[in-house]
């Protein structure tokens, strides 16, 4: 197969193409919110028919507890190739806030420029949806030999993947497969494909410091009573060394280092620290002193502020000291960390640096999942390259990326596949921020990948 036939696809069908991502796009699938519950049903909904007439056999699931989001769960059979591929990918999106700083409405699409503007344009409905498009259109272009293919579609990736990590050892039997494709992942410098060999794991919680019973008069009480919004400032600061490393003891034990090779390629790949700055308005400085970039983003640990927040921020002045503060934190792991015991390391920490005369709890916990890396010699890595090198000839470049997606660790375990992360975003896609998008390009680049590859797996 050729990639033309996979772009004179999308020219012949282009209309009704945009017509379904427009249509996907408008449902507002924030699968953290239990407002939207009703939206991420419908949103299940509309892909299970979307996939029938395709010849997949279809089912949506919920959990027996807690917040019943759904889950897709789709088989398509082939007597035809001996080989499984399961495809995952996620329908939620994030919250649109903050809605006046979209420049067109989040769950409205806007084509401006062959780009396609709003919540979810990209990650993940853009991405997933293009790659549901190259299953249709191998079908439809009647390529008759295709591997067995299975598909799993998350209601909660954004969040923590609640409903699926409940439901997938259950599914062991439905997941089984040779090849776990992820299109979930960005490209390269320069828009080069790239293949993702590792990610690190996440995990998240609000960090909770409560002093006076309220409120308190600044001048009536200043200098007397705890103030919590600059003991959290405090505390916060003691999370991290004066040279930006990790303070937390027994946080970073058992750390496994990446090999020489890993490093080699990651750095192949990164882009300068000239490149960063334009492109994200700031020089790289955070994290470790004396670390190269690709240490710090991709193989070291971090514990970041997600939001702070305490007393009065409206206009003007209130002079008061804040009965209460709190702050919203996120890490991420490398391999060999694990979840449960780098949690446990955090909470000691910050109950014995607490500041004097305040209380400080843990709230709205996620403990997560476990960074992992891939061996880069694989063989289904090798047959990625020589599609992506069809797609583009300066071939694609191996990143170990700094994000995660925390159920992948457990989906490979059930489902006994070789992951193969390959994605299409980029950083103008601004993804969970206002004004994301995804280009028709990217869209069409995904879906033509994905039948190169389905094609070359069969």
């Amino acid at each position: 197969m050729h990639k033309n036939i996979a772009l004179g696809y999308f020219d012949q069908h282009r209309e009704a193409i945009l017509k379904d991502y427009f249509d996907l796009l408008r449902i507002p699938s924030v699968g953290a919110d239990p407002k939207r519950l009703g939206d991420c049903t419908r949103a299940a909904a509309w892909i299970k028919q979307y996939l029938k007439p395709l010849g997949f056999e279809v089912e949506i699931m919920t959990p027996e507890k807690g917040l019943p989001v759904p889950i897709l769960v789709a088989e398509r059979s082939s007597a035809q190739s001996m080989r499984t591929v399961l495809f995952y990918g996620h329908y939620d999106v994030q919250p649109e806030d903050p809605l006046n700083a979209w420049k067109t409405p989040p769950f409205e699409p806007t084509l401006i420029e062959n780009r396609v503007y709003a919540r979810g344009a990209q990650d993940d409905k853009g991405q997933m949806f293009s790659f549901l498009v190259g299953i249709k259109a191998l079908i439809e272009s009647g390529v008759s030999s295709l591997p067995t293919l299975r598909i799993v579609l998350d209601g909660q990736e954004e969040s923590g993947s609640e409903t699926l990590s409940q439901l997938a050892p259950k599914l062991r039997e439905r997941l089984t497969a040779d090849v776990m494709m992820v299109s979930d992942t960005g490209c390269g410098p320069d828009n080069r494909p790239a293949i993702v060999a590792g990610l690190r794991g996440v995990q998240h919680f609000t960090v909770n410091l409560s002093g006076p019973g309220y409120d308190l008069h600044s001048g009536h009480h200043g200098g007397v009573a705890p103030n919590p919004a600059l003991g959290l400032a405090r505390l916060l600061a003691t999370l991290h060394n004066p040279d930006g490393s990790i303070a937390v003891e027994g946080f970073c034990d058992h750390i496994q280092m990446p090999s020489k090779e890993e490093i080699a390629l990651a750095e192949q790949g990164d882009m300068t620290d000239e490149a960063y700055e334009k492109e994200i308005g700031c020089p790289p400085a955070g994290g470790q002193q004396g670390l190269s970039k690709v240490m710090r983003g991709s193989f070291q640990p971090t514990i970041e502020v997600n939001g702070i927040h305490s007393g009065y921020g409206g206009p003007g002045s209130k002079t008061v000291i804040p009965s209460n503060a709190f702050a919203k934190l996120s890490t991420r792991l490398v391999p060999g960390q694990k979840p449960a015991e780098t949690f446990v390391a955090i909470q000691k920490h910050l109950e014995s640096h607490c500041p004097a005369g305040m209380k400080v709890s843990i709230s709205e916990a996620c403990r997560g999942a476990p960074g992992f890396r891939l061996a880069v010699n694989s063989p289904v890595f090798r047959l990625a390259e020589s599609v992506l090198e069809e797609m583009d000839p300066r071939g694609p470049i191996y990143q170990w990326e700094g994000a995660s997606i925390p159920i992948i660790a457990t989906l490979r375990e059930i489902s006994g596949a070789a992951p193969l992360l390959v994605g299409w975003g980029r950083e103008e896609d601004k993804i969970h921020c206002p004004n994301e998008s995804f280009g028709l390009d990217q869209f069409q680049s995904s879906m033509t990948y994905a039948m190169l590859m389905l094609h070359a797996l069969a």
